[in-house]
């Protein structure tokens, strides 16, 4: 009997992946987790059903997170990851041998031991020294903090169940006073192409460009996600993404799979009706 994983992306559209065989399934305090190998995207792992992260095209999103803001500033040594349970994130991080400290918050444990167990591919990189996870609200953590980190990043679910405070003035009000004077807010921006996740994702700009000088927005190409065409938001307090020294970053010789210098300018060229719904 054949099995398949299948995620509504809305009513008229769904998404189905072949399964080989389930491998581990939880129910947390927060959320359903659940494991499974599949014919064509490798070893999955979904909450509530959702998809979160694959074998097969993570390092997109991972990469896009991470990369486009180290390369901006090349000093950032102090970093906070909300979210980010799986450890792709901090996987690209720790890659940085000049980052002093990282700090990982999740609200759910039980992603992070299971990721450890079962997901290699993402978790490595949360045993490096440089870490610290705490397993907290990350909005209630950034409270009342001023310039503790020069990056934050924002890897968080969509706007429903624990990630749904993340997506508020108040949450990215305090994380401006988290960043140092040159600190960045990397959020994810949610996709633009449904009119759910294109809502959202309105919201969250137009609360961030309220608090940061310099907001803005770029897109990354992420097969398993509704549309495939996602977005994260770029915030600073005054240096601009495509201000970033393209030989310096190269000079690092970190190896990548998607990103490059060539998509870092790339990825702020947006489409047309991207650009408008940012303005409305």
């Amino acid at each position: 009997m054949e099995m398949w994983y299948t995620e509504v992306h809305r009513e008229g559209v769904r998404w189905s992946l072949k399964v080989k065989q389930p491998v581990y399934s939880a129910q947390s305090d927060f959320q359903r987790i659940d494991i499974f190998d599949t014919y064509d995207f490798g070893r999955v792992m979904t909450l509530d059903g959702l998809m979160m992260v694959n074998e097969k095209d993570e390092f997109i999103y991972h990469e896009m997170i991470v990369h486009v803001a180290m390369a901006t500033n090349p000093g950032i040594k102090r970093v906070l990851v909300i979210g980010g349970g799986d450890g792709g994130t901090v996987r690209e991080l720790v890659r940085y041998p000049h980052i002093e400290k990282i700090d990982m918050v999740e609200i759910d444990e039980l992603v992070v031991t299971t990721a450890k167990e079962f997901l290699p591919y993402t978790a490595g990189g949360l045993e490096d020294e440089r870490v610290t996870l705490y397993y907290r609200d990350g909005i209630e953590f950034v409270k009342g903090l001023e310039g503790a980190y020069d990056l934050i990043l924002v890897d968080s679910t969509d706007p429903i169940g624990p990630g749904e405070g993340l997506f508020t003035r108040e949450f990215y009000t305090d994380c401006y006073k988290a960043l140092s004077g040159e600190g960045i807010l990397i959020n994810q921006k949610e996709s633009p192409f449904y009119d759910h996740t294109a809502h959202e994702m309105k919201r969250s700009h137009e609360k961030i460009i309220e608090i940061f000088p310099v907001a803005r927005t770029y897109q990354y190409h992420m097969p398993s996600y509704p549309s495939g065409h996602w977005l994260f938001g770029f915030a600073s307090k005054g240096m601009d993404p495509e201000d970033f020294d393209k030989a310096a970053w190269e000079a690092l010789g970190i190896t990548t799979r998607y990103y490059n210098s060539e998509i870092h300018r790339g990825a702020f060229m947006l489409p047309t009706y991207v650009r408008e719904l940012l303005h409305e």
